[in-house]
């Protein structure tokens, strides 16, 4: 019984931390804008220091998403268990406290465990992070009897070569675009529809009666001997549309987001100027002056006027400007500046700014 214990504790830990590194290794960038996220809350609820870390949130998560990777890899190959099992220790009592934290406080929405892919909320996560301790547990505290099943050499050369190439493939999708995309920006997406939510609110109403608790679909009365106690809606998570906080806005204040989803655009986003690619705008302003007449070109950003207009000047990117919120643009793509093609509000393209498209690339999907 306890070598089946053994074995289901280090496929479930070790194909766990895979799988949930792999799901942050495919885009990078969402990792570092969580922990920037978390950085932001320690530097109020704890310590200014925080606020050192976030020109630093890429690198840590990358550290961290390689580490999961690597470990995940470690407990199924029992490599350095002694050792392996006293990081997984250390980093599930950290994760664990990171939940809680966020579950108890409210503070962080989603933990970003498992990426876009599979969204948890903190208290999901908080007891996602409990069942891995437990798991965790096991494997430390009978990291004695779990013995190498390669050589050590062998075992060097894996852990290694692992996180090389995670390195690699990480790199990759930073420098250009998410292998997947699951965001609700993602090609073949209809924004418009997106902001409506799958279903309208389910309230199931609570009342005491007889000093029993009831339920009921439909609200009764006190005249029939119904007390009111609460109600709850069932479907919450069907009632929150994919899309939020999409709102598009021109300088002079017009709300130009029906308009956003008319005809045929290629959007610029541009989310602020610490990152910028400032070398690749004077190709991008000469591929929209190529396209103009084919398609409506607009630069959507987060910046202020004053900063839009002196880049704009500097490098003759001579489109019109609408605001939106940064949140919204770091959802719509993984680049700075980024190239999206929407034809009615149907998202059609996504590049990096890596990746300029030409006019071939966009005329075949037109």
């Amino acid at each position: 019984m306890m070598k089946i214990i053994d074995q289901f504790s280090r496929y479930f830990v070790g194909g766990l931390f895979i799988f949930s590194g792999l799901i942050k290794l495919n885009d990078p960038i969402g990792t570092k804008i969580k922990l920037e996220e978390y950085f932001d809350v320690f530097s109020v609820d704890f310590s200014p220091f925080f606020e050192h870390l976030v020109p630093w949130a890429l690198p840590i998560g990358m550290f961290l998403i390689i580490l999961e990777i690597v470990l995940g890899i470690a407990v199924l190959i029992n490599y350095r268990m002694k050792i392996t099992t006293w990081v997984l220790l250390l980093l599930i009592i950290f994760f664990t406290f990171l939940t809680f934290y966020s579950a108890y406080f409210d503070k962080v929405t989603d933990c970003g465990c498992f990426g876009d892919a599979i969204p948890l909320n903190p208290w999901q996560s908080f007891i996602k992070d409990l069942i891995l301790v437990v798991f965790i547990a096991h494997l430390f505290w009978y990291r004695t009897r779990f013995k190498d099943i390669l050589k050590v050499q062998t075992g060097n050369i894996i852990a290694l070569s692992t996180a090389i190439i995670s390195c690699i493939i990480g790199i990759y999708a930073i420098e250009h675009l998410p292998y997947l995309d699951f965001r609700p920006y993602k090609i073949g997406a209809n924004i418009q529809m997106g902001m409506i939510p799958e279903e309208d609110p389910i309230i199931e109403y609570i009342f005491e009666k007889d000093g029993k608790e009831i339920k009921s679909p439909t609200f009764l009365t006190e005249a029939d001997g119904y007390t009111y106690i609460n109600s709850v809606v069932t479907n919450e998570e069907k009632t929150i549309p994919k899309v939020q906080d999409y709102q598009i806005m021109s300088p002079d204040g017009e709300d130009y987001t029906d308009q956003s989803f008319q005809g045929i655009k290629l959007i610029v986003v541009m989310q602020d100027t610490k990152t910028l690619r400032m070398s690749r705008l004077n190709e991008l302003a000469q591929l929209a002056n190529r396209l103009d007449g084919k398609l409506e070109t607009v630069l959507f950003t987060s910046i202020s006027e004053q900063e839009i207009e002196s880049l704009r000047h500097e490098y003759q990117l001579a489109i019109p400007f609408y605001f939106v919120d940064g949140t919204v643009l770091k959802a719509m793509i993984r680049s700075n500046p980024g190239i999206m093609l929407w034809r009615d509000g149907v998202v059609m393209g996504k590049w990096h700014i890596n990746d300029l498209p030409d006019e071939t690339d966009i005329a075949n999907m037109l």
